[in-house]
């Protein structure tokens, strides 16, 4: 099958790449691009682990072909803050200790930051909504929640 060319705005820069029309996006990024930050889990949708920023918006990487993304931005967990900090969800995470083996904290963390810069003041079930399509294997979710509540507090001057 031919290979398509695609243009994307990808962590805040230009790229250009030919790619195959059947290349998920997900292995598009950790293998083409080689950004390991996004992982993928179930390659079903169901658990969120690949959840990358696209024009904004949280989607599944694995459900989503590299040709859909032609002209768009796509931020990955590796552009969400500048090199060698964190951003204001990734801090928070790491102080509410909302992780443990950390497979789904990229997904989650995605999926927050999408709200909390559209919502900073994002209600409480606005926030368990953000994060429902996402799976931990590990946690009860309580310190997970915990992060949220700290970043958006954060992110409108409070904490």
């Amino acid at each position: 099958m031919a290979e398509l060319d695609i243009r994307l705005t990808l962590n805040g820069e230009e790229r250009s790449a030919s790619v195959e029309p059947r290349l998920l996006l997900s292995d598009f990024i950790r293998h083409s691009l080689r950004l390991t930050g996004t992982h993928v889990g179930c390659e079903h949708g169901v658990c969120g682990a690949c959840t990358v920023l696209v024009d904004g918006q949280p989607q599944r990487s694995c459900l989503m072909f590299a040709v859909q993304v032609d002209g768009a931005s796509v931020e990955t967990i590796e552009g969400v803050a500048p090199e060698g900090e964190l951003g204001p969800v990734q801090q928070a995470f790491h102080e509410a200790h909302g992780m443990q083996c950390g497979f789904c904290t990229p997904g989650f963390i995605m999926s927050l930051t999408a709200l909390l810069r559209e919502s900073p003041g994002a209600s409480d079930d606005e926030i368990l909504d953000s994060l429902s399509g996402h799976l931990c294997r590990c946690t009860g979710y309580v310190n997970i929640i915990e992060a949220a509540h700290l970043a958006r507090a954060r992110m409108n001057g409070g904490a």
